[in-house]
């Protein structure tokens, strides 16, 4: 038998949660208007420009939101995960506006999509999917203000061994190349790699190709925790 749209949403826990109880009447329109996207890894979700059309719920997998200077420079702004939707996306159906920001799945992709106008008609009639809807524009809008003013006040040596730290895996390496790193701590690619050819010299790391072995994760948390 086919799942029903709010079984599969039953698959996500964080979203279900935020949708239990929804109004009956609210609940018949999203089974009657939304649906269930599946979307590989790599996917363009939006770009700058694009009119915003639906408003999406991950419900598995992860997505970026990134924006891109006329230089080239690419910072992440944040991710979404399962759960949660994209404050980029709600601000643009809330606006009527066009996106500033592109949107990429990360990994692949489980999404709960909903049309413009059947979200405008929800946020209007069910308290409780304009509960769920406004409070993940108001985390979305903490990660953005916390990332503002990392880039803004927090020296570059210190965010990117906060961030080797965070990210490193079981085997003891960051499997990324300087540009993904680049973007992650909102910074160009030429300023991290001669950091961290600074840090290998140091010997904290040692650089691979297409990764960071991490060799001294003590001097990094030192570095990270600086005044």
């Amino acid at each position: 038998m086919m799942e029903s749209l709010f079984d599969r949403i039953a698959h996500c826990p964080a979203a279900a949660t935020a949708l239990e109880g929804i109004e009956p009447q609210a609940k018949k329109r999203l089974e009657e208007m939304a649906r269930i996207a599946r979307l590989p890894a790599g996917a363009t979700l939006f770009r700058p420009g694009d009119l915003c059309e639906n408003y999406l719920v991950v419900l598995q997998g992860a997505a970026r939101i990134t924006l891109t200077s006329e230089s080239g420079r690419e910072i992440l702004l944040y991710r979404v995960e399962p759960g949660q939707s994209c404050v980029l996306t709600t601000a643009a159906l809330m606006s009527e506006s066009e996106y500033d920001a592109e949107g990429i799945t990360e990994t692949q992709v489980e999404a709960l999509i909903i049309p413009a106008s059947i979200f405008g008609e929800l946020l209007a009639t069910s308290a409780v999917f304009r509960r769920f809807v406004f409070s993940s524009f108001a985390v979305r809008l903490q990660d953005l203000i916390g990332l503002v003013g990392e880039v803004a006040f927090s020296r570059l040596d210190r965010r990117l061994a906060a961030f080797l730290r965070k990210r490193t895996s079981g085997l003891g390496k960051v499997a990324m190349t300087h540009q993904e790193i680049a973007a992650e701590v909102g910074s160009t690619r030429e300023a991290v790699s001669r950091l961290l050819k600074s840090f290998e010299r140091d010997g904290l790391v040692r650089l691979r190709r297409g990764a960071v072995e991490i060799l001294d994760e003590h001097g990094l948390r030192q570095l990270a925790e600086a005044p």
